[in-house]
């Protein structure tokens, strides 16, 4: 047997950064990594870099080099990294608007190694218009069932394989009483019903609606019995300014709190367990991890029923918190996506959703929680999914080959008109 590792070329959010994308790449490149038939060229973007110097880590040193680019990179970069480490396997992660220019030289990558996606996508109707991006990939492994059916509808032909998001079930965990007291008690929230929010502070994260339609929560039940706990960049400039719509409705006593400082998985956990209930009431949402964090701590979520939160907070049985169905579905789009609904909820349903978890007791509450983690540590148990990821890798490498040994892939097609 060959000792020859298996050398992939990854290109995602820098897998080192608190991203979504970033987080999930770096659970799936350690994991390969920790077996020991892998080495990895990873090109790391949508940061701001200090330098653009190749990094390695301790633990794995020449098995995982990663280069700083901008964005995802460019055509020329991929040519060179091709050329100068002869990977075996080309992985990429992210929504595929941002991957067009590599799917223009599909067939310059694909001559020599497979193209396999972790594809995200938010939404029907059936984004047909990504087709040619699909029936141009090797393999396209999903996030969501949502994305899972659109694959399959949209590409038929193509191998396609559901393998959703994971995290760590001892990172993000239940705490003791005494410790999440003891932080209540250090964070100023005393013994008021928690709200937790923790995204970026996006247009389509819904960060300004959530405050004002908390604001009418406090009206009916009293400015002195909730709290917001907003763990988020208040003057993101790609959202709006939280801060004057605080001062706007009057809310400066410490009815919304922010946390802006980035923070340990640890602490976020914390604030996890502190919390009553978690919300994501995005419009648009291939997973939503916060929301996901929030369940394998054992505190409820009230979500939007769209993209990948309508999964996390039921089984199709059970639920984990509060699931709010959109009260409109809007079709709008770009050049890029000529069209996708966007799935917005009404302020009532929000609020009542609010009201139904404020007056449930603890005990209700905790039950929903802890049957949120025993949901995901069945659907979206952390070392099976890895296990599958080393699985697939492996048998990609096998079945479809690299260079010389280069299989499955035809470089010409007959056209008929």
């Amino acid at each position: 047997m060959s000792d020859k590792k298996i050398k992939i070329l990854s290109i995602s959010d820098h897998p080192l950064s608190p991203s979504g994308v970033g987080t999930q790449t770096k659970y799936i490149l350690e994991h390969l990594l920790k077996t020991g038939k892998y080495s990895i060229v990873s090109l790391a973007g949508a940061v701001k870099h200090e330098n653009y110097q190749p990094q390695k880590t301790k633990e794995y040193e020449e098995d995982w080099i990663i280069y700083p680019v901008d964005a995802y990179g460019n055509a020329d970069i991929i040519r060179g990294m091709i050329r100068d480490h002869k990977p075996d396997i080309l992985w990429f992660m992210t929504d595929p608007r941002f991957f067009g220019w590599l799917w223009d030289i599909e067939d310059e990558i694909r001559a020599h190694i497979p193209m396999v996606y972790y594809h995200v996508w938010d939404n029907i109707p059936y984004p047909t218009f990504n087709k040619p991006s699909y029936e141009s990939t090797d393999v396209i492994c999903t996030i969501s069932k949502v994305t899972d059916d659109i694959v399959r509808t949209v590409a038929p032909d193509v191998e396609c394989h559901y393998i959703p998001h994971i995290i760590p079930p001892d990172l993000f965990t239940k705490l003791s009483g005494d410790m999440v007291e003891d932080f209540r008690k250090k964070s100023n929230m005393g013994d008021k019903f928690l709200i937790f929010w923790n995204s970026r502070n996006a247009r389509r994260k819904m960060s300004g609606s959530l405050i004002f339609w908390f604001k009418e929560f406090l009206d009916e039940v009293g400015h002195d019995k909730a709290k917001l706990l907003m763990h988020t960049d208040p003057k993101d400039p790609h959202g709006q300014d939280l801060e004057v719509i605080i001062r706007e409705l009057g809310l400066t006593n410490g009815e919304v709190m922010f946390s802006v400082q980035k923070t340990p998985p640890q602490e976020l956990c914390m604030m996890y367990n502190m919390a009553d209930v978690t919300c994501g009431i995005s419009d648009a949402e291939g997973f939503g991890l916060s929301t996901f964090e929030s369940l394998s701590c054992e505190t409820p979520i009230i979500v939007t029923m769209t993209g990948g939160l309508q999964q996390q907070v039921t089984d199709g049985e059970e639920w984990f918190g509060i699931g709010i169905e959109p009260s409109s579905k809007a079709i709008i789009g770009s050049q890029q996506v000529p069209f996708i609904y966007e799935d917005r909820i009404s302020k009532e349903d929000f609020i009542n959703a609010l009201k139904k978890m404020y007056e449930m007791s603890p005990e209700q509450r905790a039950s929903m929680g802890r049957k949120g983690r025993e949901h995901l540590l069945k659907n979206h148990n952390f070392q099976k999914t890895l296990e599958k990821w080393d699985n697939l890798m492996s048998r990609i490498y096998r079945e479809r080959g690299s260079w010389d040994s280069r299989k499955q892939y035809k470089r010409w097609e007959v056209l008929s008109f």
